[in-house]
């Protein structure tokens, strides 16, 4: 049985980890709203970018864009992946990873561009060929940072390096509960933007120059706010997951000090009595 010393050492360890869970937590609530906000405030855009889109399919017969058109010339698919930099979030960057590489063993030839500490450690074990890496913004990624990997992954797109992208964040759907997601972001299907429930509308829209040219302005600015979304909505989860986290090792960490206590106490008893039991053992000795 462990002595009294070591068990008040102990009492004192979890003692400090609940101080350091209790703060983590706070800190995770703070960011937590900033990051629903900014998660909020992104979703007009999406809607509107989605709409002109959608708005050109429908009122155009036979438009194309690059962008729109499958092909075949590097044979190689691009995944990009969203995660966090840091753990002590429960299994939020180790979901997203595994269902990353679903689509990486379900593609073949694969390359992949990490967002996140977490996913390129994850990717470089597994010796999965990285062609980009993104790090320290995972808790509060800007437009611009969405904006610069937007940028490379139409690049890429543009130059032939690779034939499909997709886009793998996770989904927020409550606070206690969010899923890995998986979105295709080249080529766009058509039929995506086609709701077939919506009436037809009347207004004659005319497109300068042209429909295709529109097309290709927009499209790059829909993958842009795509990739803002998914790593906006991903640090809505990282945080969220890290607060649970952080609240269930505060709530053990309270069970566990009870039962120190209950063993320090006991143990603390044990020594009285003994210490009792020597002094009427002794004194009976004496008579």
């Amino acid at each position: 049985m462990a002595s009294m010393r070591d068990i008040k050492r102990r009492i004192k360890s979890v003692n400090s980890t609940q101080q350091i869970t209790k703060a983590m937590n706070l800190v995770a609530s703070s960011k937590l709203n900033k990051a629903k906000s900014r998660f909020n405030d992104n979703k007009p855009f999406f809607d509107a970018t989605k709409r002109v889109i959608a708005n050109v399919v429908k009122g155009s017969k036979g438009v194309s864009s690059p962008f729109m058109q499958t092909r075949n010339i590097s044979g190689k698919t691009l995944i990009v992946v969203v995660a966090g930099d840091r753990g002590l979030c429960g299994g939020y960057n180790s979901n997203v990873c595994k269902a990353a590489m679903e689509i990486v063993e379900q593609k073949g030839n694969s390359i992949v561009i990490t967002v996140g500490n977490k996913t390129r450690e994850y990717f470089r074990h597994k010796n999965i060929d990285i062609a980009h890496s993104i790090s320290d913004i995972s808790e509060k990624p800007s437009y611009t940072d969405a904006f610069i990997l937007g940028a490379k992954i139409i690049d890429m797109y543009q130059k032939g390096q690779v034939d499909e992208v997709y886009f793998v964040y996770t989904e927020f759907v409550t606070t206690l509960t969010s899923e890995p997601k998986s979105v295709k972001l080249l080529p766009l299907d058509p039929d995506d933007f086609v709701n077939n429930d919506e009436p037809r509308s009347e207004t004659l829209t005319i497109y300068e120059p042209d429909e295709e040219a529109v097309l290709n302005y927009v499209i790059p600015k829909y993958i842009n706010t795509i990739v803002y979304g998914g790593m906006v909505e991903s640090a809505v989860c990282e945080l969220s997951s890290r607060m649970t986290a952080m609240d269930s090792a505060t709530e053990n960490a309270d069970e566990m000090m009870g039962q120190l206590n209950l063993v320090y106490n006991r143990a603390r008893q044990g020594a009285i009595t003994q210490e009792i039991t020597e002094i009427v053992s002794g004194s009976n000795a004496l008579e």
